[in-house]
């Protein structure tokens, strides 16, 4: 048994509390410390001790406007953005971070000196990078002076400028003309594909974006590496992308003309489609070679148009091989959007693309109507050679995916504009609160789907069991760049997904952590949450104290593992003998069954191993007893279910 010293303790507090990286302070057998408190309640004028923004709360943004053109013939991206920033923070500024990450793409980037030579999900091309011209940063205001300065750092820019930014509410402006080389390998995130009948081009990362400026951290500059996500603000967005004349352009947000990028049929289609439930071709099989028929001009270039407001980022993708079809999505509030599909004829056919749209307006339709409703006008998924990726409205996913594979990706992409394009976190530091979140919400779509039609193998404990116990395994908490490749699946998906399962179906129950989930979302939508307002949010909604599990499960490696020692007669009634053998605690559920065949569920709280890791319970029945068992369907991950039942003699792996 491991003693952890007060000074341990006190450094693992601080890290946790003001969000640092707390590898080096984790606990690795908590059974002394596992209903210690551990600070994360400490609210502040601007995040709550119940979890929700404070009465000073603040979080900066910027507009954005961009034209930008897309060269086929060399595979280039150039244009033009002006970025307006607004600084709602209480202190003036001097200068603006950016992001750009494009520069990734380079042969002495960060990312590629960090790569490891074999490889990983994360190569690149390493011939591409900004060029950057005609800088200029500007206070908004009659005769603010101009400034040129700025400093690029690997994926980051400085912009200074002449005069400090205004605190509460004052305003920037940044313009500048950029121009890269899309790469084809664009880290699994972004980049272009060749087909048989042109080129799809996945474009993320693709314009500079104000880097994050908050109460927490201040300037959030983690470098773009690989692994690590990202953290954006919000604001509005109006883009044009100007590409040839036979190219299909989809995108995050609404597209504001057309009347000249579309035909005439192809409007008519287009609204046919948003009053459809099943899909309609805008572009079919057979007419996707056919330009003369289904684009309005015949030559040179089209300038497509596109608008979203309150996102955090946007993406679009263009392509002359596109087969296009659409339905219409159906949301509680009674407003619709839009499923989109664009897919090459090699990813045709219905036992793959030919799904796609149902698959995506079955996705949107179920999370708006269990979570939280869907913001977004449009949500199209485009096949790309990405395996999966997400942007606001928009999903890259695997030209090659079929059947369950496309449902399931397609699936777990659109729960991201949940986590986190409506709940704002800071993907880099905090992979788990959106990739487990969404691993999790995913989970309960699976089983609607259909009726089931697809199975998720989730909730499997054994599969776990090498992870869970492998001396080599990480927290939850562990930065994603910081992670061991190997780990990186379980730290960020998995495990955060079966502990928000644990605590809906074993601890808390539905009704209370649908409540407190909800609500969370809804209190931190369009916002920037850190780990400790989830914990705070859910903790006062639900009503209960859940350091134990947060400590636990989220900031350690312990395990769980309760046991039945023996069941007795005691006079009338019997007396059941539990050991918590982990280092973290969990309530018990058992299920008793009769000499009748009947069975009963009962609940014994988590208070019980508050005082140690023995419990005699005192079990009043009236008939026999024959059988006692822990967690008869096996919902939480306890390392070692051979212990669990009684009399073990009957039970069978």
């Amino acid at each position: 048994m491991i003693r952890i010293k007060s000074v341990k303790i006190f450094a693992f507090v601080i890290a946790l509390v003001f969000g640092q990286d707390i590898r080096a302070q984790v606990v690795t057998d908590n059974r002394d410390g596992a209903f210690t408190e551990f600070g994360y309640r400490q609210g502040t004028a601007y995040r709550t001790a119940s979890g929700k923004p404070g009465p000073m709360y603040w979080q900066n943004g910027a507009d954005y406007l961009i034209d930008v053109a897309l060269d086929e013939t060399n595979h280039t991206l150039k244009g033009k953005i002006t970025i307006t920033y607004k600084n709602n923070s209480p202190e003036n500024l001097d200068f603006v971070w950016l992001y750009l990450e494009q520069n990734r793409f380079t042969a002495d980037s960060r990312g590629q000196l960090t790569t490891p030579v074999q490889g990983n999900r994360y190569n690149g091309d390493v011939d591409g990078g900004y060029k950057i011209e005609n800088l200029k940063a500007q206070v908004v205001g009659k005769n603010r002076p101009v400034s040129e300065k700025h400093l690029i750092s690997d994926t980051r820019m400085q912009v200074f400028f002449a005069e400090p930014i205004p605190a509460n509410g004052g305003k920037a402006t940044v313009s500048m003309d950029f121009e890269y080389k899309i790469p084809e390998k664009g880290m699994d995130r972004m980049g272009r594909l060749k087909v048989k009948d042109g080129t799809i081009y996945a474009m993320a990362q693709w314009y500079p974006k104000v880097a994050v400026f908050d109460d927490v951290t201040g300037w959030n500059t983690d470098p773009y590496l690989g692994a690590g996500e990202f953290y954006l603000g919000y604001g509005d967005f109006e883009y044009k992308v100007t590409v040839p004349f036979d190219h299909i352009v989809v995108a995050s947000g609404e597209l504001l003309n057309p009347t000249q990028v579309l035909t005439k049929e192809q409007q008519n289609r287009m609204n046919k489609a948003a009053q459809s439930d099943e899909r309609v071709y805008l572009i079919s099989p057979e007419e996707v070679t056919d330009y003369a028929n289904h684009r309005p001009k015949q030559e040179g270039t089209m300038t497509w148009h596109f608008k979203i407001n309150n996102a955090r980022d946007v993406a679009f993708s263009s392509s002359k091989a596109f087969i296009w079809d659409a339905a219409r999505i159906n949301l509680p509030s009674g407003k619709k959007a839009m499923a989109q599909s664009v897919y090459p004829k090699e990813s045709d056919g219905q036992e793959a693309w030919g799904r796609s749209t149902e698959y995506s307006k079955a996705s949107v339709e179920h999370y708006s109507k269990k979570w939280y409703e869907y913001p977004y006008p449009v949500a199209v998924n485009v096949a790309a050679e990405i395996n999966g990726m997400e942007y606001p409205g928009v999903n890259f996913c695997s030209w090659r995916s079929k059947g369950a594979g496309l449902w399931g990706v397609t699936d777990h992409e659109f729960g991201h504009n949940w986590f986190p394009m409506v709940v704002g976190t800071n993907e880099r530091r905090h992979a788990w609160m959106d990739e487990g979140f969404n691993t999790f919400i995913n989970y309960y779509s699976f089983l609607e789907f259909n009726n089931g039609e697809y199975t998720n193998s989730l909730i499997q404990t054994r599969r776990y069991l090498g992870w869970l116990t492998n001396k080599d395994r990480e927290p939850i908490a562990t930065h994603a760049d910081r992670t061991q490749s190997n780990n990186l699946g379980m730290v960020a998906y998995m495990k955060p997904a079966l502990g928000l399962i644990m605590l809906r179906e074993y601890v808390l129950g539905p009704e209370r952590f649908d409540n407190a989930l909800r609500s969370y979302i809804k209190t931190w939508a369009y916002k920037h949450p850190q780990p400790t307002d989830f914990f705070n949010h859910m903790e006062n909604v639900a009503g209960e104290n859940l350091d134990w599990f947060w400590k636990g499960w989220f900031y350690s490696n312990a395990n769980i593992d309760l046991a039945i020692n023996s069941v007795q007669p005691y006079g009338a009634n019997y007396l059941v003998s539990l050991s918590n053998l982990g280092e973290m605690p969990m309530p018990v559920l058992l299920e008793i069954t009769y000499d009748d065949g009947q069975k009963e569920r009962r609940m014994l709280p988590v208070e019980i191993w508050f005082k140690g890791n023995q419990w005699s319970h005192l079990l009043k029945v009236d008939k026999k007893v024959v059988g006692v068992e822990i967690d008869p369907d096996k919902v939480i991950t306890d390392i070692n279910v051979a212990n669990d039942k009684w009399p073990s003699g009957v039970y069978k792996d």
